[in-house]
């Protein structure tokens, strides 16, 4: 994103703006108190008293000012400030659409008292981020490919401007410091969600080592890419057992992030990066199955949030793990009853080559503690099941250590992400019994997401571990708030607020 972003005193030559952003409250229109300008703020009570404007979350007026005020249109948009941070990314969401209708290159975004007091209460930095990520997330939508390819809309100029009265300077380096990790935030969202995009043709497991290669070495970041014969040499069965039906064999792509050379304690991120998956011998039915192309929405994750902590620059270590792979049905490909020996040694009785992602995740949990990781979040879109459980408002999620989850609930929310926790009882392990090995990669349908996700932490070894199952929030049929139609590059600015904490 190649948005110039500012803030400070509104220029003489507002026109240099296409669009003002101004964000409104019920209580400021009930009340007598200026908006903006006389003449706009009559127009905007008088929509309010009709009962056209209310100023309810992602409600928006855009009104044409005719000359009145130096820039073309005001959009109005409403917030609730009740709503903390989650309430300013739903409003500067719905302001981006609106500047999206106008064409609008530049903008700026007039900061009331009001607003600079809730921004303040959450923490100004924290605030000042939520809005430009609900801004320029809401911008960002797939990009067909075409044979006329049109460009992408995006902004050119955000400028961020306190109205009435200006704060001071330790104020503006608050807003200048949110406004900046924002902006980074919606661009490790924004490649999280392009790379998911790409279609199953493109972007093979080959392709995506070769992209992550790419990321690498943009951010001076070491990385270290397994070939299938290196896989086999470690005896990674799961992920050779899957990619084996494909033509485009897997890739296990392991990338370190050492921002403290003098600490043992490593976070080992594991993203899920099956990059289609038809099921294989267990074939998945027609409909619908070109979205499976979003399978590797846990690696594209994984490497969003990577993006962003290696510009960011912790004091923290990061072991980021992607087994990558593509699971086809073919003479080759792996079929039920097989039993296949992990990189860990453990053997599996495989009953559905269609629960092949907590395969390759099991040796990506395996690649990711013989590096050095200490404690374990994995990333995968690994279930129908929890969509039955939670539809597609809420990531799943399984643990065997609550201090772990805690923190990692408190990044969703600062996020404004949804994860909710579901029980770990030892009763739902008996389900992994087999008869033909240590365990089998399906517990029956019942309780599908949670015995999935135990089957993963079963190669936890013990280390701290949660497992998020964003199989209902990794891809959408229709857009949402911030989130567009297609892939959502959910859990990428979770994962960065985990290991980077916000001040």
């Amino acid at each position: 994103m190649n948005v110039q972003i500012s803030y400070g005193a509104r220029s003489a030559d507002s026109a240099a703006a296409d669009a003002v952003i101004r964000f409104v409250c019920k209580s400021e229109l009930k009340a007598a108190e200026p908006i903006i300008q006389p003449p706009m703020d009559e127009a905007l009570r008088v929509l309010y008293a009709k009962g056209l404007f209310k100023a309810e979350a992602e409600q928006t007026e855009i009104i044409s000012t005719l000359g009145l005020y130096p820039a073309a249109h005001i959009i109005f948009a409403g917030y609730e400030a009740d709503r903390g941070a989650t309430g300013l990314r739903l409003a500067a969401a719905s302001a981006a659409k609106a500047l999206k209708k106008l064409r609008a290159d530049s903008v700026q975004v007039l900061l009331s008292d009001r607003l600079r007091e809730t921004a303040a209460s959450l923490g100004t930095a924290f605030a000042a981020s939520a809005l430009m990520e609900g801004l320029l997330l809401a911008l960002h939508t797939r990009h067909p490919l075409k044979r006329e390819q049109s460009e992408r809309f995006m902004l050119k100029e955000v400028a961020f401007v306190p109205y009435r009265t200006a704060g001071s300077a330790a104020d503006a380096a608050l807003w200048e410091r949110g406004m900046a990790r924002g902006k980074l935030h919606a661009e490790g969202v924004g490649y999280a969600r392009d790379l998911t995009n790409l279609p199953g043709n493109e972007l093979t497991p080959e392709r995506l080592a070769f992209l992550a290669e790419e990321l690498a070495r943009e951010h001076d970041l070491e990385i270290e890419v397994i070939d299938e014969w290196s896989a086999a040499e470690q005896q990674m069965g799961g992920l050779l057992g899957v990619g084996q039906g494909s033509i485009n064999p897997p890739r296990m792509i392991v990338i370190h992030y050492r921002g403290d050379e003098n600490s043992e304690q490593a976070w080992g991120l594991i993203g899920k990066g099956v990059t289609f998956d038809t099921g294989g011998i267990s074939l998945k039915r027609a409909e619908g199955m070109q979205e499976m192309i979003s399978d590797m929405g846990g690696a594209a994750a994984v490497l969003g949030a990577i993006r962003v902590i290696a510009e960011l620059k912790p004091a923290m270590n990061v072991i980021a793990v992607i087994p990558a792979a593509e699971n086809m049905p073919s003479d080759r490909a792996f079929k039920p009853g097989d039993v296949l020996r992990m990189m860990s040694g453990h053997t599996v009785e495989v009953v559905n080559t269609d629960a092949e992602g907590r395969l390759v995740l099991a040796d990506g949990l395996t690649t990711a503690i013989t590096r050095g990781a200490t404690k374990l979040v994995d990333v995968a879109t690994l279930t129908g099941n929890v969509m039955a459980a939670l539809g597609i408002e809420a990531t799943g999620a399984v643990t065997n250590n609550e201090e772990l989850f805690k923190q990692v609930q408190a990044a969703a929310d600062s996020a404004g992400e949804r994860i909710w926790q579901l029980p770990a009882y030892p009763e739902y392990k008996k389900q992994l019994r087999s008869n033909a090995a240590d365990l089998k990669n399906s517990g029956g349908r019942y309780a599908g997401a949670i015995t999935g996700g135990l089957f993963i932490g079963h190669f936890a070894e013990g280390l701290p571990w949660v497992h998020l199952d964003i199989g209902g929030t990794a891809w959408l049929d229709m857009s949402r708030g911030w989130e567009p139609k297609g892939a959502t590059g959910v859990m990428v600015r979770t994962l960065v607020e985990l290991i980077v904490q916000r001040e």
